[in-house]
This record gives structure tokens, sequence and C-alpha cells, in this order.
């Protein structure tokens, strides 16, 4: 007889819809209240089985506390005996156990609740879970660091999808090497590896709208760089964290992150873009002298370095972003001339000869900055114009660009709150904000 725990879910309450539903949102209070509506499961019950106090579950299930690490997630799947597909988990051991034929077609692996649906984050949280796990030469590490530089060097241009895949199979590969035999040397290089993936993966992840896989990912981050003490990796994992912060508007966040990040490495380029997220945070504080005092400080940090080889590298900031970092900071000061003047040459930069557009996340908020001062300058309709042009863009950092364009509708709506192009336009920024994403992974 197979042994069920107490709180294991029942066949008929998991393929009920309503709670296939609440898995697919890992929205943990609606799963826990379920349990105990169809299956007459106690939250004491829950609490026992995933090891927290039940009056923590009430707190989950009031909305008043959440589900925040991968280890408890686990422990639910484990607990209720909820299969690790319906949580985008691989099979928790305990299913080899169970009749599979015997299940219900939506408890099978595969079905529509499985890796189709939007399960991303805790795709991200089993890849974390593998690296726990751990034969292998120096050729075999150089090919990994080279791909690793390679979707690196992608960032600026490869649709996020594409690359986020290769990142994920990457993260895979790195992983399932792990478990082979490895010297203590070996084993750090291939977490180093992981680590590089994981800071790619959460940069795709936050590109793309997906804000809990992008964090967990960037924690599982920080943990592999503080695990090995790889300082620059711990500084680009606050430097996220930074990032994140700023397009929430969490501004005192963002400059908590960059103090952290500074204190964990001091020599390289990092510390340029933690200089960057600052001056911006300040900006929209509305901090002046301190906007110039950071982007002097980042400024000397940049010229004290040496002229990286492939500037298109994510993690190498090269001397021409500087524009780009100093028009954020004018536009929000309200220095119009300036930030112009800055976006007109991040655009110059950022295009070839040919017209294509070499680094198009960077372009597309240049020209959000010349429609803001379009704007403050009385051209609607050029400012509505260049606006359109930016959100077209094909590559895309979500919450940068609709930070960006948020200033633009706000400058929209205090001057022309009636024009219908100005209207047209706020309701285009809106809809993007809003637009359903596809599950991450999925083609």
């Amino acid at each position: 007889m197979i042994y069920q725990p107490p709180a294991a879910l029942p066949p008929n309450v998991l393929e009920r819809a309503d709670v296939r539903a609440a898995l697919t949102r890992r929205d943990f209070g609606e799963v826990f209240r379920l349990a105990r509506k169809y299956g007459g499961i106690s939250y004491m019950k829950i609490a026992d089985a995933i090891d927290i106090k039940s009056e923590r579950v009430s707190k989950i299930v009031q909305g008043k506390s959440t589900i925040a690490t991968f280890d408890k997630v686990i422990a639910i799947a484990d607990g209720l005996r909820i299969p690790g597909h319906m949580l985008g988990l691989a099979p928790r051991p305990w299913e080899a156990e169970l009749p599979m034929a015997g299940l219900p077609t939506a408890l099978q692996p595969g079905s529509a609740t499985g890796h189709d649906s939007d399960l991303g984050p805790w795709e991200v949280v089993e890849l974390a879970r593998k690296l726990n796990a751990t034969d292998l030469n120096s050729s075999d590490l150089d090919s990994i660091s080279l791909a690793i530089d390679r979707l690196c060097r992608a960032y600026p241009y490869m649709p996020a999808e594409k690359l986020h895949k290769q990142t994920r199979t990457g993260i895979t590969h790195v992983t399932e090497l792990m478990k082979g035999r490895t010297t203590l040397k070996q084993h750090r290089e291939l977490l180093v590896s992981a680590g590089w993936l994981f800071l790619l993966g959460g940069c795709l992840e936050y590109d793309l709208g997906y804000r809990e896989a992008a964090d967990m990912s960037r924690a599982t981050a920080l943990r592999i760089g503080e695990e090995v003490g790889h300082g620059e990796i711990i500084a680009w994992s606050f430097e996220l964290g930074a990032w994140f912060a700023l397009t929430q508007g969490q501004y005192t966040d963002v400059l908590d992150c960059v103090e952290s990040g500074h204190r964990a490495d001091s020599t390289h380029s990092v510390g340029v873009q933690l200089y960057a997220q600052s001056a911006k945070a300040y900006a929209r504080i509305g901090n002046a002298r301190q906007v110039r005092d950071t982007l002097d400080a980042g400024r000397a940090r940049l010229e004290r370095l040496p002229r990286p080889e492939h500037r298109e590298h994510h993690f190498v900031i090269d001397p021409e972003k500087w524009d780009f970092y100093e028009m954020d900071a004018y536009r929000m000061l309200g220095d119009d001339t300036r930030a112009a003047t800055h976006a007109e040459e991040v655009i110059r930069l950022g295009t070839a000869p040919d017209g294509t557009e070499k680094s198009p996340m960077r372009v597309a908020e240049a020209r959000l900055t010349l429609g803001v001062t379009a704007a403050r300058a009385g051209e609607l309709e050029e400012a509505v114009s260049i606006g359109e042009q930016a959100l077209a863009t094909s590559r895309k950092s979500l919450p940068s660009l609709l930070l960006v364009a948020g200033e633009l509708t706000d400058e929209l709506e205090r001057r022309y709150p009636r024009e219908s192009v100005a209207i047209e336009f706020r309701d285009h920024v809106s809809d993007l904000a809003g637009a359903t994403r596809p599950a991450l992974g999925s083609p």
C-alpha cells in the first residue's frame, strides 16, 4: 500500500479546475482554502505537512503572508502530494510509486496544467535546487565559458525569448555536469558558470515581465556568489536588485542595493553600473546634487577601467553607455537640452551605418526621452510619433521601457489631457503593460 501523508490532496481535489488554476497562479492561499473546503484537510494538518505554524497558514489564506522560498514550494508539493509538473517542478521522488496510468488526465505530466502553463518561476526553482547535487576536463570548462560569453554578448539584440531558452538550456547542462565527479576547483568553476547564467536569466526574465522568476534567479545567483566568494557575481546580483527596485519605484531599496554591491566588488565595471542606478534613483527623488556627484564618481570609475574587447557584453560596461546614463538623469531633472543631446548621441552610437539598431533597448529609451523633451516644448505630434516608434521596438526590456514611457504619458496627460493622440498613446502604453505574456520557455 502506498503511503499517503495526512495532508495529501485526493485526486478528485487535484483535478478540480479551480484547484488547478490556483496551482497555475501559484496562489497557495487559495490552494490551502480549497484543500480544506473540498478535501477536509485542516490548516493544522497543512502546517504540520510543510513545517510552518498553523497561524501562518491562516495568514497565507488571508493574503497577509506569502510563500517566498523554493524550499517551501517543494515542501508543499511533497506534503500535499501535488505532482511536480503541476507546480513547474520535476517529478517528485514519491511520484515513481504512483500508478500513473490510473491518474486522471489533468494530473498526468505534460497535461494542460504542466509545463505549457505559466510556471516560469518554479522552473527556475527546480534548476536552482539541482545545484545542490554534484568526468570533466579543462576543455569542457573552456567551452562552457565561451558559450556563456556568447550568450551575454547576444543580449542587446537577440529576441529575449530565444536567448532565455538558450540560457535555461545552459543552466540545465551545467547542473547535470555537477552531478558527476569533479575536483573542488572544477566544482567551483561550474558554480561560477551557473551564477553567470542565473544572472543573465534573471535579466531576461525581468525584460519579459516575469518578476517572480527574475527575483528567484537573482537570489540564486547571489547565493552562488556568496558560496564561492565571487565578489563580481554578488555585486551584479545587487545591481539587478537595484534595477528591479528602480522600475518599481522603490528608490530607498535602490540605494541599499547599490551600497551592498559596492561593498562586494570595487574593481570591475559593475561599479559603474551601480553608480548609474543610484544616479537614476536620486534623479527621481529630485536630489540634483547627489545626481551630479554620483555621475562624477561613476565617470571617474569608468575612466580607470580598460576599454572592453566586446562592448556588447551585457556584464561589461562600455564607455558609450555613459550617454545613456546621463540622458536618463537629466531628463528626470528637467534639463531638456542636455537630455536631448545625450539621447541623440545614444541613438547615433546604437545605430549601424545601414540603419540597423545595434542596441535597440537603449535606442528605444532614447526616443522616449526625445518624446518627453518634445512634449515639454509643446510639440505634441512629434512627441507621440517618437513615442510610438520607441514602443514598436522588437527587443524590449519591458519594465524599463514602461518606466520611461510612463514619464512620457505623464507629460502628455499634464499638458494635453483632452487631445486624442495623447489619449491613444496613453492607451497603447496601458495595453502594453497589461498584455498577457506567453508561458516562460514556450515557443
